[in-house]
């Protein structure tokens, strides 16, 4: 909102405050001011000239010779290049020495030959914005109205001599879309009174119910409609002070009717619309909803296709406007119009907001209606408007107005104690200030026992509940003048949970291991929502998905791994590592909330070590993910609980897949992803994990135990057990364990053997023991019986047979 501060000294008394001191205070209450703009600033030495003659320039067809007087004893000759200036016009001239905007300095000249004493000047050159420069003036210069008296300021006649303030409203202060507005804001800051313009005009014997019908059929959408009708106008320009002020707002002046409906949205926020009366071609306003497929051609010559969706003001059949967004060019105020239908309305922001965003049509009207305007001001501007048209465009206002009336409008009451503002501001005012501080902003009060009965005006839509009393009061008592206190009460240090600390751990581990984190959507499509989930549930869907990729919430992190790969290896980082800690969303039925549970993923593919030196390349295989799962397992305490056992899972390698088991419960799998799930992400081979963060941070955890370094010698002994091809490594392993006894403290795979001179359908797995007590030194005999033990084990459960 671009607030003139001339304009708002007609409304509240600013002596010895100045625009700066103004915006600070209008800063510190609350509503930031974004800047202070000078309109002259910079410019000096700009008079209005008379121009006595001109003629062609002897040597240049485009510039004009031009005897201008501006005040002085003798006129001055000027060169001027503006195809509209000509002899009798008073315009604004730049002296020789005047300074305009860019610190553009006015010598004196000789232009083709010819001497030239100044410039005539086109608004634009004088610090006008070309947008808000009236369409008769935006191609040549600017033509002073007759009456204005030569060698005066051009500034001031001009009404520059102002400045503007620019106001960053938040969504909740509409109110301060409107001078009067704003006027009630300082007034309240300032602690003076507001000075409501006088709205008196006399009508005519002639009753505007004689010329205008109007009906509602939408009264949800429209619950108020007034219409005036004033007759024989004369279209001309409006007066030089309401095209500044406009301009000033950021509204281009048209003519006297539409600059007066825009300046009365200014200055009441209410939103006006003037429709040529003789171009309804009916007697009749019907306000209804849109049919489908019905059209209008807008102001702006576009033609738009309108919905039930969209509200329209008709003529008893036809869209005449799009309502409260912008009127139709079939009623449109032209040069010829002499009687004008008034419409001044209360629309609901809802149907306004819609129309607006279908049609990309962002009006100052729809702004308003959007956020709210006050309906107690929807007569009163009406009344202003008809005002103006009669003292500016020597209207015939006839009496009465016509109204469509269904709103019922109560102002708020709000009440809230004494004690609870100062306790919540940290105060101590006393009940006399806090009703003063109501009392500047012109709310109604009533006290009972402690509490403060507040009276809301229908101009503060924002003010509904006990915390918004407070916050005016804050605000206005001055957030400076609130004591700085410290909190009271006893404080704790912060510190991580064993949860989160575990997971802090889980993650310096990957990334020391050689892992990155990613952090990916937890949207995604449909196909591949499912894939890879540790537990199969229907996906959670989105009622407004932003698109088809990202319409369900995934079940699983690894999809979303893989793409991390293709989008890496498409950009030739073909070897990469990558982990996730992140959340995947388990369906509940439609009745409950989706069940949310974090999971540990990684993905990995290309070479695991590559030292060119050596000549040595690794690339990654399942015993290098293994390997990584196995270290973090030993770092969180829980190896001896975890097994791997051989399994098959959709979009996994068939052989190369482990289901990983905790506790003899599953948390999780391993393994390669299927080749030609490879082929559709362009990858080389390439292996994944996930797991259930929740259940290995939580599972029991023995107490570390320190045992001494072993004071006695162990003895090893190895086996090459040959056995079925289908039978795991992992399960002779816990065989071996289990038979071993006391004694047996170590196995390990160290060899695994499928060739020619084994038999079809045998393979040989040699693991190493170690047996040693470490209070003594073992004998022979000893080694021996618990070693027999393990063989007989390994015949009679795995039908393994020791290998010559």
């Amino acid at each position: 909102m671009y607030v003139s501060y001339k304009w708002l000294q007609e409304y509240v008394d600013l002596s010895g405050v100045s625009p700066e001191e103004l915006a600070e205070k209008i800063t510190k209450s609350g509503i930031e001011v974004e800047g202070v703009e000078t309109l002259n600033e910079g410019i000096s030495g700009v008079v209005v000239g008379y121009v006595q003659e001109r003629e062609q320039h002897p040597n240049a067809d485009k510039l004009n010779k031009c005897l201008v007087d501006i005040g002085a004893e003798e006129p001055v000759q000027i060169i001027c290049g503006a195809a509209n200036v000509d002899k009798g016009q008073k315009v604004a001239v730049a002296t020789v020495g005047a300074v305009l905007p860019g610190n553009f300095k006015i010598k004196k000249a000789k232009l083709r030959g010819e001497e030239s004493h100044g410039m005539i000047c086109s608004l634009q050159e004088l610090g006008f914005e070309s947008k808000l420069v009236a369409k008769e003036f935006a191609e040549g210069i600017y033509n002073f109205p007759q009456d204005t008296e030569v060698g005066l300021d051009a500034l001031e006649q001009l009404h520059r001599d102002d400045q503007v303030l620019e106001l960053g409203l938040t969504p909740n202060r509409a109110d301060c879309l409107s001078m009067l507005g704003v006027a009630y804001e300082v007034a309240a800051i300032l602690g003076k009174e507001v000075k409501f313009p006088v709205s008196e005009v006399e009508t005519s014997s002639e009753k505007a119910a004689d010329y205008i019908q109007v009906t509602v059929d939408a009264k949800e959408d429209n619950p108020l409609y007034v219409a005036k009708v004033i007759k024989n106008v004369k279209i001309g320009p409006s007066p030089l002070w309401m095209q500044a002020r406009l301009t000033a707002a950021g509204i281009r002046p048209h003519n006297n009717v539409v600059d007066i409906t825009n300046y009365i949205l200014l200055e009441y926020g209410q939103p006006l619309h003037a429709f040529d009366y003789d171009r309804l071609d009916s007697k009749e306003i019907l306000v209804r909803r849109a049919k489908d497929g019905e059209e209008i051609i807008t102001l702006d010559d576009a033609k738009r296709k309108l919905t039930t969706d969209h509200l329209v003001i008709t003529n008893g059949e036809n869209p005449i406007a799009l309502a409260g967004v912008m009127g139709g060019a079939n009623s449109e105020v032209q040069a010829d119009t002499t009687n004008v239908l008034l419409e001044s309305a209360y629309f609901i922001g809802g149907p306004v907001r819609k129309a607006s965003r279908d049609h990309g049509l962002r009006s100052e009207a729809s702004a308003r209606y959007e956020k709210g305007v006050d309906p107690n001001r929807v007569r009163a501007a009406a009344e202003r408007a008809a005002q103006l048209l009669a003292e500016y465009a020597d209207g015939e206002v006839l009496e009465g107005s016509v109204e469509a009336d269904s709103l019922s409008v109560e102002p708020a009451v709000v009440s809230v104690t004494l004690e609870k503002i100062n306790r919540v501001l940290g105060t101590d005012l006393n009940m006399k200030d806090v009703e003063d501080i109501f009392s500047r902003l012109q709310f109604e009060t009533a006290t009972d026992n402690g509490t403060i009965i507040v009276t809301v005006p229908t101009r503060r839509g924002d003010i509904t509940i006990e915390e918004d009393l407070i916050e005016e009061v804050g605000r206005l008592f001055g957030y400076d003048n609130l004591a700085s206190t410290l909190p009271i009460g006893s404080a704790t240090p912060g510190h991580l949970t064993p949860y989160q600390n575990k997971r802090r751990m889980v993650r310096h581990y990957l990334e020391g291991a050689g892992l990155y984190q990613a952090v990916t959507y937890s949207l995604t499509n449909e196909s591949k929502a499912a894939q890879y989930a540790l537990e199969k549930r229907e996906p959670v869907r989105l009622a407004m998905p932003m698109s088809e990729d990202r319409s369900v919430l995934r079940l699983s992190i690894i999809p979303q791994l893989l793409e991390v790969l293709k989008y890496n290896t498409a950009r030739q980082n073909d070897s990469l590592a990558v982990y996730e800690t992140g959340a995947v969303f388990l369906a509940n039925g439609s009745d409950e909330l989706p069940e949310e549970r974090e999971h540990l993923a990684g993905a990995v593919t290309g070479l695991w070590h590559s030292h060119l030196w050596q000549g040595e390349k690794k690339p990654v295989d399942f015993f290098v993910v293994k390997g990584i799962l196995e270290g973090l397992f030993e770092k969180l305490g829980i190896s001896s609980a975890v097994e791997f056992r051989q399994s098959e899972k959709e979009g996994m390698h068939p052989g190369r897949t482990a289901e990983i088991y905790l506790s003899g419960t599953s948390v999780g799998f391993i393994g390669q992803t299927h080749p030609t799930v490879e082929k559709e992400y362009d990858l080389k081979e390439t292996y994944a994990f996930e797991l259930s963060l929740k259940a290995i941070l939580e599972a029991d955890v023995p107490p570390l135990q320190y045992v001494a370094i072993p004071r006695f010698p162990s003895i090893t002994r190895d086996i090459a057990l040959v056995v079925d091809k289908e039978k795991a490594a992992g399960e002779l392993e816990s065989i071996i364990k289990e038979a071993g006894g006391a004694l047996l403290k170590e196995v390990q795979v160290f060899d695994l053997y499928e060739g020619e001179r084994m038999e079809p359908g045998k393979k040989s797995i040699a693991f190493s023991l170690k047996y040693f007590d470490p209070d003594r030194t073992l004998t022979d005999e000893e080694v021996v019986k618990a070693h027999d033990i393990v063989l007989n084990a390994v015949k009679e459960k795995a039908g393994a047979v020791l290998r010559g």
